[in-house]
């Protein structure tokens, strides 16, 4: 009986390690792929490239089980293919909750995949129940990638930030690589008002208000009651735009983008989807809320996987950039791959230069391809961000 008991419990262990060691890696390796693309790149387009200040509104990568600093074998994002697609400046989102079943129709509130991510990546045991320490151990991962760069790669909080960064890439070369963090859904606000001082105060710069589900501050498009701001999303509105925050309405619900669009007083950004105009999907934005975000001043940053461009042909990134620039002009679109998100993309980040291409095959000049391909998000960055 000893033996079996021995026997069976070094199982049990075994198959613990296997969790822990395995689990993860295969779960991202199911989620994040690349279909990749024919498409060849011209000299032209190679050279053009590589003068670009790119950025790139939303990746998900501090999710996952990954050292930033190294070339990976999966996923989308590292810093070493950050420099090899000539990437500026990259915004990192903190993801901290997704529901179980997650579709773009409709979620309940009440389930959470990311508990379980957590604990199989052994994440430090306050993530585990928490949102909010989600939210800032991702932060926290950052400032540890930052401080062991060695100067390749700089996180920006300030305007000045993104002036030294700039003015350091205008140099040549490809490093250092800006990186913002941002947060997708502020159910990590755990309903507390507060909160917002302590992920402003642990580096986040802007902020989605819903993800796959409804929360204490706003309705998801993939929500159940999909309604607009409630009283506290009205009030974290108004403390973001104080602070020098970016408002991302990404994910919010109809309802919701409508409100956050008539209350804003600043440039608003779209950080990662498609527009319904070339891709009929709920959760792209119809052509009313594009002319919505093109009043604030802000951007709609374009994502590459097939629920927002009902594609993985760059062409369809180009065409869905094309329809923006004609609706409301040229310095109203954006990137925002959404790489590392569970997306399946046509490149990952070291293959932007296919953007770049399907830009000027669909006949964009090359002054214009500039506002698309970073141009724009410096600009509301610097109209956002607080001065120092």
């Amino acid at each position: 009986m000893r033996r079996i008991l021995i026997g069976l419990g070094l199982l049990l262990v075994a198959a613990a390690a296997g969790f822990f060691l395995f689990s993860p890696k295969l779960a991202e390796e199911s989620m994040n792929r690349l279909a990749p693309t024919d498409q060849k790149i011209s000299p032209a387009a190679e050279a053009l490239h590589k003068t670009l200040f790119i950025a790139d509104l939303h990746g998900d990568t501090l999710m996952w089980k990954r050292n930033l600093l190294d070339r990976a074998d999966r996923g989308h994002i590292d810093l070493p293919r950050l420099e090899e697609g000539h990437v500026g400046l990259q915004v990192f989102s903190s993801v901290t909750k997704t529901p179980r079943g997650q579709n773009y129709d409709a979620n309940p509130s009440n389930t959470d995949n990311i508990t379980a991510l957590a604990i199989g990546q052994l994440q430090p045991v306050r993530t585990w129940g928490s949102l909010l320490q989600r939210s800032l151990w991702h932060a926290e991962k950052l400032k540890r990638a930052e401080a062991a760069s060695k100067g390749q790669l700089m996180i920006v909080r300030t305007a000045a930030d993104l002036d030294r960064l700039l003015a350091a890439r205008a140099k040549g070369g490809s490093v250092p690589v800006g990186a913002l963090l941002s947060i997708e859904g502020l159910q990590n606000l755990e309903g507390q008002r507060a909160n917002l001082d302590v992920l402003w105060k642990a580096g986040f710069r802007m902020a989605g208000f819903a993800h796959f589900f409804d929360n204490e501050v706003a309705g998801s498009m993939h929500g159940e009651s999909k309604g607009g701001l409630t009283p506290l999303g009205r009030q974290i509105l108004a403390d973001m735009e104080a602070r020098g925050m970016i408002v991302d309405i990404a994910h919010s619900s109809h309802a919701a983008v409508a409100d956050i669009l008539k209350l804003a007083k600043r440039p608003v950004v779209s950080s990662h989807g498609g527009v319904q105009a070339t891709c009929k999907v709920n959760r792209n934005l119809t052509d009313d809320e594009v002319r919505g975000v093109a009043r604030t001043g802000g951007v709609v940053g374009i994502g590459y996987w097939d629920a927002a461009i009902c594609s993985t042909d760059p062409r369809a990134i180009a065409k869905a950039i094309a329809h923006v620039r004609d609706l409301v002009g040229i310095d109203h679109v954006a990137l925002g791959s959404d790489f590392d998100g569970a997306t399946t993309t046509p490149f990952d980040t070291a293959g932007l230069a296919h953007v770049t291409q399907a830009l000027m095959d669909e006949g964009f000049s090359q002054a214009d391809i500039r506002k698309v391909m970073g141009g724009n998000v410096a600009r509301v960055l610097k109209a956002v961000l607080p001065p120092r």
